[in-house]
């Protein structure tokens, strides 16, 4: 049986938005992340312009990453997550869809969690430019849980993958 969450873990929420006012929109799930019982937000990264990865033909993205400490359990942060999408009127049809908000647990604590609907550490973040740059803006010198290395050390490895990230904070 899993033992309750009773003390404060720190844990890394990526936020995206491509439709209609999309800092409006990260800015709006930022504050209902901060009405979450047991969850207070401890940093907010810039935000970056970002290109679509992996499709054409929709508009750019706004991403940033926000810091919390929480005692919400990872299952039920995912799940409240969820929630703001969905009261914010994100309607999931396909994959790689645009969106109204996205919000995606990158980090939780130290912990490895491999289950049906989550994973964590988020499994493409190594990859992804748009979490990284702002990711390592709060926490350079975290460590990667599964990979044993910094997330400085693994912007350094992307850096030069074509990605285009902008800072709107110029």
């Amino acid at each position: 049986m899993r033992q309750p969450h009773t003390h404060f873990k720190s844990a890394y929420i990526g936020i995206g938005s491509n439709l209609e006012d999309k800092r409006h929109n990260c800015l709006r799930a930022i504050g209902m992340i901060e009405q979450i019982p047991g969850c207070q937000l401890t940093g907010c990264s810039d935000w970056y312009l970002t290109k679509p990865v992996g499709v054409n033909g929709q508009g750019w993205y706004v991403n940033g990453v926000v810091s919390i400490s929480t005692k919400v359990p990872p299952r039920d942060l995912l799940r409240r997550l969820l929630n703001i999408e969905s009261d914010m009127g994100r309607v999931r049809t396909k994959r790689w869809e645009p969106r109204i908000i996205d919000l995606d647990i990158l980090l939780y604590g130290r912990e490895i969690i491999h289950e049906e609907d989550l994973t964590v550490p988020h499994p493409l973040m190594h990859l992804r430019k748009f979490v990284l740059v702002p990711l390592v803006q709060l926490a350079p010198d975290l460590i990667h849980p599964s990979l044993g290395v910094t997330m400085v050390e693994l912007l350094g490895k992307i850096q030069e993958n074509g990605e285009e990230v902008f800072s709107l904070e110029d």
